[in-house]
């Protein structure tokens, strides 16, 4: 059991999607917290899961160096899980460089980074080369981080899942990259794999994060829809037309990035490597699922 009592561990992004869980599980363990990131404000609602004196806020912007260092002084540990889809170039790659000189120059003892699969240099996306750009500045200037590349992260709060969810309620649902490969994982595992990298003998180490099963976009409608009880009429799109429309729920660098599948490399360390066991989607997605059905929960189960 890692033993965290009283240990002072900084979260940048602590508020965020993942940041909540991961938090949650730090302050069950005894570590005192400092959450940083933008609007601290965002993250209140995480107070009561605190005893008096375990939970702070502090505000600090990745980009801002002079401001990363202020919001990490004094910090046993680091925790980075900022990412960004808008400013890719300043926020995972530069402002992942300095989280890591800071947390070096902190004395910290140990790094989390939170990276992605589809982490590559020669990526097609814009996303995947500043993920790439971001671990090696993490690298070099603290070689002993452990960095975490999960696959899509799937949960209550998701923008992923949910926004599938809200489609398959159409009548018509357009499909874009129907057979994109992606092995979604539970944002419980991501966070409980933060937590665990901590632990000394995950230093220097690279871990991808999925989920045990792995689907198609097409395959994943298809099982969103049968699971909340609608049959939608699925039909095939231009992911290029989508993308170039106005207001497009696509970008034209995430349709790059559905051309590469977001599954665990041959030989990979993952969640089995960190005491993990992959959590299935269908064992937790009734949780909140059942808001896309017709009648909530008072729908009928047999009939999904």
């Amino acid at each position: 059991m890692l033993k965290l009592d009283g240990q002072l561990i900084s979260i940048l992004g602590g508020g965020g999607f993942v940041g909540r869980y991961v938090t949650e599980r730090l302050l069950a363990l005894g570590a005192r917290v400092r959450v940083a990131q933008r609007n601290p404000q965002q993250a209140n609602f995480l107070r009561p899961l605190a005893n008096l004196g375990q939970i702070q806020f502090v505000r600090a912007d990745v980009r801002d160096p002079a401001g990363v260092a202020r919001a990490i002084g004094g910090s046993h540990a680091v925790i980075n899980l900022v990412g960004s889809f808008t400013e890719m170039q300043a926020v995972q790659a530069d402002g992942a460089g300095h989280v890591a000189q800071a947390a070096a120059q902190a004395g910290a003892s140990m790094l989390v980074h939170l990276s992605a699969i589809g982490a590559d240099p020669n990526s097609p996306s814009l996303y995947g080369r500043t993920k790439a750009s971001g671990e090696a500045a993490v690298r070099g200037a603290f070689p002993q981080a452990a960095i975490l590349r999960p696959s899509v992260i799937f949960g209550r709060e998701d923008q992923f899942v949910n926004r599938l969810g809200r489609m398959v309620q159409h009548k018509l649902v357009p499909v874009v990259a129907g057979s994109a490969r992606f092995q979604p994982v539970y944002v419980g595992d991501v966070a409980a794999a933060v937590v665990a990298a901590l632990a000394p003998q995950h230093a220097g180490r690279t871990y991808e994060l999925a989920g045990p099963t792995a689907y198609t976009m097409d395959g994943l409608l298809h099982w969103l829809a049968h699971y909340t009880g609608h049959r939608p009429r699925f039909f095939p799109v231009s992911g290029r037309l989508i993308a170039s429309l106005p207001f497009s729920p696509i970008s034209k660098d995430q349709l790059a990035m559905l051309r590469v599948d977001n599954v665990p490399a041959d030989g990979a360390l993952g969640l089995v490597d960190l005491n993990i066991t992959p959590t299935p989607l269908e064992n937790v997605a009734h949780d909140w699922l059942v808001l896309y059905r017709e009648q909530g929960r008072f729908a009928d189960k047999k009939a999904v």
